[in-house]
């Protein structure tokens, strides 16, 4: 199976349970060879950050007696996007020392919006092969209230996915 993949996407969080599929995926992947009419496959790595006014805790719309004023909230908004830009540098730097011990090179990826959403849009527009996913091993009240993303993903991407479980944790998705 794994020599047909041609675009293999690692959605990475900066959890150790990401990290932990995206080193899965490199361990026991081996995407489509090089051959005269076809191109390499490729490993993406992705991570989608939330909107800045949602990272700020901010509702869109009148802010409440006592908000920030109309001229505090944009460089509000900035301060929170400048540390989601180094926030994502830091889990793709770890990401970048994981497949060098591997001698892969993999693309890059990041996108702003709801993981769910847009983890399943990317790995349509790429035409994924296949979706990596670490487990998060949340228990079944925090899972309701906060809902799963690989589950969610799992029943909305179009392409196989597979859920990376931390085998110290023995946790179930």
């Amino acid at each position: 199976m794994s020599e047909n993949l041609r675009c293999v996407i690692v959605a990475v969080d900066g959890s150790e349970e990401s990290m932990g599929a995206l080193r899965w995926a490199l361990e026991n992947l081996k995407l489509r060879s090089a051959a005269p009419d076809s191109t390499d496959g490729t490993f993406v790595a992705l991570h989608v950050q939330s909107p800045p006014s949602i990272a700020a805790g901010l509702s869109p719309g009148p802010i409440p007696f006592g908000g920030p004023s109309d001229l505090e909230v944009p460089a509000f908004a900035a301060a929170i996007e400048s540390h989601q830009r180094r926030i994502t540098a830091a889990i793709f730097d770890h990401a970048s020392r994981i497949c060098s011990e591997y001698k892969v090179n993999v693309e890059t990826k990041v996108v702003i919006g709801d993981p769910k959403e847009k983890i399943c849009e990317v790995a349509e527009n790429l035409h994924a092969d296949l979706l990596v996913m670490g487990s998060r091993a949340f228990g079944p009240i925090k899972r309701m209230f906060l809902g799963s993303v690989s589950n969610y993903c799992t029943n909305h991407v179009e392409c196989p996915v597979i859920i990376v479980k931390d085998k110290k944790r023995g946790s179930a998705s």
